[in-house]
């Protein structure tokens, strides 16, 4: 089964984890002081993570938690996330995840595993614990079941796709001793910090090669400009117009890789009007211009 090794670690909503018949992906992430930052994004698939060096910070649904060598993590379908590198005293963390679709455990069934279980947990009204580190009670079985899913995702005997359901499925149990039932205190249509953050996300990646002011992102939260920047910046470590440049030049790079040579084209494509300013950014996020990117996949 193929592993994914993310030197530069951009992760993507829309990203396609797996197969549509193996909806499950393997994934090595490296952080260091060149690429500190996995970015705050959120998928349909539920995580699996196991820190094997290092310290950092994960913030999970807008809540931090410090984590380092040893500790794991389950992230819940369609959670906002994000990972940083732990700073000064840390220089590398390095991750293995599991990313995998709830529905390849039988979360789309009708039966009273489903509607007992997977459908509270995947609306959230049933909370699991995100991090699990050696002191938990459920830790040691945990990193035992964590360490037969590697074993058995890259020996790919017959029927290992069996075993990895059986799994995760007790992974599930395990933590279902120790979940939480949501206590939903706020009125539907004021929505929570993480429903404003997700609309305006997802705002920008409809809407990224167009312009994009931040009157219009402040009015999907319904907060004024000031309140809007200083909930943004807080939440996603960077200011919204940092976000929005980081989101097109991502998109230029899927560009190039599909095999546009046009620079200028894709520019302004991904909606950057100002071809030197273009060259800039594109060189300060991934250390070379976008001609030399293009000469690099060549």
């Amino acid at each position: 089964m193929k592993k994914l090794y993310v030197p530069s670690p951009e992760q993507k909503e829309s990203a396609k984890h797996g197969e549509t018949l193996f909806p499950m992906q393997k994934y090595i992430t490296k952080l260091d002081l060149v690429h500190p930052v996995v970015t705050t994004h959120w998928h349909e698939e539920a995580e699996l993570t196991l820190i094997t060096e290092g310290e950092g910070l994960y913030q999970i649904d807008l809540v931090d938690y410090e984590v380092k060598k040893g500790d794991i993590l389950f992230v819940l379908p369609l959670l906002l996330h994000s990972v940083s590198l732990a700073q000064p005293q840390n220089e590398e963390m390095v991750s293995e995840t599991y990313v995998f679709h709830m529905n390849f455990l039988g979360g789309n069934s009708t039966d009273i595993c489903s509607t007992r279980y997977f459908v509270p947990i995947m609306n959230h009204e049933l909370i699991l614990p995100c991090l699990i580190t050696p002191k938990h009670p459920a830790y040691v079985l945990i990193r035992k079941i964590f360490y037969q899913i590697a074993s058995l995702y890259h020996e790919e005997v017959l029927g290992y796709e069996l075993a990895l359901k059986g799994l995760f499925l007790q992974v599930i149990f395990l933590l279902l001793q120790y979940s939480a039932k949501q206590v939903k205190n706020m009125l539907p249509e004021e929505g929570t910090p993480s429903d404003k953050l997700k609309n305006v996300l997802d705002y920008i990646e409809i809407h990224y090669a167009k312009t994009i002011s931040v009157e219009e992102l402040a009015k999907i939260c319904c907060f004024s400009e000031y309140h809007f920047m200083r909930f943004f910046k807080k939440h996603m470590n960077m200011t919204c117009v940092e976000y929005v440049n980081n989101v097109r030049l991502e998109k230029a790079v899927e560009l190039f890789e599909q095999g546009n040579t046009s620079i200028l084209e894709v520019s302004l494509s991904v909606g950057f009007h100002n071809l030197s300013y273009f060259h800039r950014a594109f060189k300060n996020k991934y250390g070379m211009t976008p001609r030399s990117f293009i000469k690099e996949l060549k």
